[in-house]
């Protein structure tokens, strides 16, 4: 469970500017006071990590960029339809670099690198494939919706769909993991 918490944190903290943006635009219906909190939260997480000398991931180092970059972008144009869009640019981003074997490794205990280094690779691709629909949803619903109503469904989805797909990769991994631990102690030793 220890190892699920500590997947789950780094998971809320890399998503942390993103989450914060999304709630207060649903609950104050305040674009630019969102955008600017989350930007904000975003320097600083990257300002903390670096006072205390901790590595920076390149995924933290890209939201941070996004966060910023888009925020500034939104700020100067004050057009919903600029952040709206916004996500498909980040999923799309994220989804690539997603493909790249290993980045998943990060996120996961010592002992699921070593007995289910397989699924990890293929789970980062299904991770990959849920950032690229996420995508493909994101145009449609930005393109449908008013701010308000697209935050609310753009919300429910990127929290469901990821709180869903990591349940299912843990069970998963920890199942066949457990499963391959046991098969490997059982089996006879050659001498």
């Amino acid at each position: 469970m220890g190892n699920l918490m500590r997947s789950a944190r780094l998971l809320v903290f890399d998503l942390a500017s993103t989450l914060l943006f999304l709630v207060l635009l649903l609950l104050t219906k305040n674009l630019i006071l969102a955008v600017a909190l989350g930007v904000a939260l975003g320097v600083l997480q990257i300002g903390w990590l670096l006072a205390r000398r901790r590595p920076i991931d390149t995924m933290q180092w890209m939201s941070i960029g996004l966060v910023v970059a888009s925020g500034a972008a939104t700020l100067l144009t004050d057009d919903p339809r600029f952040v709206m869009l916004k996500p498909t640019v980040i999923y799309c981003i994220v989804g690539a670099y997603m493909l790249r074997p290993g980045w998943m490794n990060r996120y996961l205990p010592p002992i699921a690198i070593q007995t289910v280094p397989d699924l990890a690779w293929l789970f980062g691709f299904v991770w990959s494939g849920l950032m690229f629909l996420s995508a493909g949803l994101n145009i449609a619903l930005a393109m449908t919706l008013d701010p308000v109503a697209w935050s609310a469904a753009m919300s429910a989805w990127g929290i469901a769909s990821k709180v869903v797909l990591f349940l299912v990769q843990y069970a998963t991994m920890r199942l066949i993991g457990r499963r391959r631990a046991l098969a490997t102690a059982a089996a006879p030793t050659a001498t």
